[in-house]
């Protein structure tokens, strides 16, 4: 199937570009049309992998090794993507910290890193885009990625979901801020995903061993986890034209609904047809 050219002669930023959902929605841009990509990450090896992999008789992609966790990491992949291209159409944050801790042992070190990396750095972000999106009078779009932990998560997600509904709010306010710039913010939330970073995470902290990708999918109602390539369809709508005015949503992509039932996922029982369409 030929991708429709909605991004045809753009450029985009991409954190946590070399890997998962963010290598997925940066490939997915330049099938799309993408001229520019400029991917940051920390691994100087598997990222100048992922730019070679990306890069194409169309498109120049290019890796920048920044740590986000900083101010100045923030403003080096601002910068990088004024130098290499000369302005950015789009946003797309899909770098965060995922670390476990509860009421009882998040520590002060981890309440900074988590608010760092994934509160901080895409505000930063997108103060350093907006300005390069109105100097050069391009209609922008920047897609935030929260999760469905942002409702609050587990208990032992204290941290992390405290960080991702701050995106919530942080997307209100900059779509309001903005919208007269031509500037669109939208924030989607997945679920579990299936990415070889949620493979470490399940490994380190939640005890995990061979086979628990294929016990998990076989307990969801959709028989599996969130996949990468789908999510990112999702992403690139909010992140091109495609989306038309769609601006200062939060958007969960999941298969859990808050607010419905005794759990946030149905009961087996429900996927019982009753006797008479049987």
């Amino acid at each position: 199937m030929t991708e429709p050219q909605d991004f045809a002669d753009r450029v985009a930023l991409i954190t946590g570009g070399t890997q998962g959902l963010g290598f997925a929605v940066a490939d997915l841009l330049r099938a799309r049309g993408a001229s520019g990509l400029l991917i940051v990450g920390r691994d100087v090896e598997k990222g100048e992998a992922a730019a070679a992999r990306l890069t194409d008789d169309s498109c120049r992609a290019v890796f920048v090794s920044a740590d986000l966790y900083t101010a100045a990491g923030c403003e080096a992949a601002v910068a990088a993507v004024d130098a290499e291209f000369g302005t950015c159409h789009a946003l797309v944050n899909c770098a965060a910290k995922t670390d476990r801790a509860g009421v009882w042992d998040a520590t002060p070190e981890m309440w900074d890193r988590m608010l760092a990396l994934n509160t901080r750095a895409p505000a930063l972000l997108a103060q350093g885009v907006a300005r390069i999106m109105t100097r050069e009078q391009v209609d922008g779009s920047i897609v935030f990625i929260g999760s469905v932990a942002a409702h609050g998560g587990t208990e032992t997600l204290l941290a992390y979901a405290t960080s991702k509904m701050a995106l919530v709010a942080m997307t209100k306010n900059l779509a309001y801020s903005l919208m007269r710039h031509r500037i669109r913010v939208n924030l989607l939330n997945p679920g579990w995903m299936d990415t070889p970073a949620e493979d470490l995470i399940q490994r380190k902290w939640e005890g995990a061993t061979d086979g628990w990708l294929e016990r998990a999918e076989a307990e969801q109602p959709m028989g599996k986890l969130v996949k990468p390539v789908e999510i990112a369809r999702t992403i690139v709508h909010l992140a091109t034209p495609d989306s038309g005015m769609l601006t200062g949503n939060s958007i969960d992509w999941d298969q859990t609904i808050v607010g419905v039932g005794p759990g946030v996922r149905p009961p087996v029982e429900l996927g019982q047809l009753p006797q008479d369409l049987r």
